[in-house]
């Protein structure tokens, strides 16, 4: 699920700019710690953080803002 929501966030240039901007990830770390729990936990930290960015996630996606939540929380365990 973190996967398809990275993909999701860095169609929008100006929302993937905010991702690296407030999960610290840069384009590198990325690429190379994808798989890492760490990594998929701060992306889906970063949807829980912001509501409409949630919202639309979880609707692009064809999930729902709770199961990416519940997602991140059991990522992030």
């Amino acid at each position: 699920m973190a996967l398809e929501a990275l993909g999701w966030a860095l169609v929008d240039e100006r929302r993937a700019e905010r991702l690296l901007s407030l999960t610290g990830l840069t384009p590198e770390r990325l690429r190379h710690g994808i798989g890492e729990r760490s990594v998929q936990a701060a992306i889906l930290e970063f949807l829980a953080n912001h509501e409409p960015d949630l919202i639309s996630a979880a609707d692009a996606l064809g999930t729902t803002p709770e199961a990416l939540i519940a997602a991140h929380r059991s990522l992030s365990a």
